[in-house]
């Protein structure tokens, strides 16, 4: 089929088929249908909570607030400052134990 010139040819039906989900999608798709998301997501919260995390977070961006001035901060600049550090700093305890409670999922569901 010749495209024109306002608009690009329609793909063929069988090509949309063809493109195939990655093993990082097929597992998301996997934890979303089973629940297993968001009971991660849960565990998530209360261990960054029993160990501090959210309040270490809750004093940087209270910090950056105080020096950037209250009216001259957007949520975007504290997503920018913060998320690096936020990402770094958590515990390694709790990232060992999502990640066996994911391999335990994936052993699961006989990936």
């Amino acid at each position: 089929m010749r495209g024109s010139i306002n608009r690009p040819p329609t793909p063929d039906a069988e090509e949309d088929q063809e493109q195939e989900l990655t093993l990082r999608e097929i597992i998301n798709i996997k934890l979303i249908e089973s629940g297993e998301k968001e009971r991660l997501k849960e565990l998530l919260r209360e261990r960054l909570i029993e160990c501090g995390w959210k309040d270490e977070m809750n004093a940087l961006c209270r910090a950056f607030a105080r020096k950037k001035g209250r009216n001259n901060v957007t949520v975007d600049d504290l997503v920018h400052v913060i998320t690096p550090k936020g990402r770094a700093s958590v515990p390694d305890s709790v990232k060992a134990e999502l990640l066996q409670r994911i391999r335990t999922f994936l052993v699961s569901a006989a990936f």
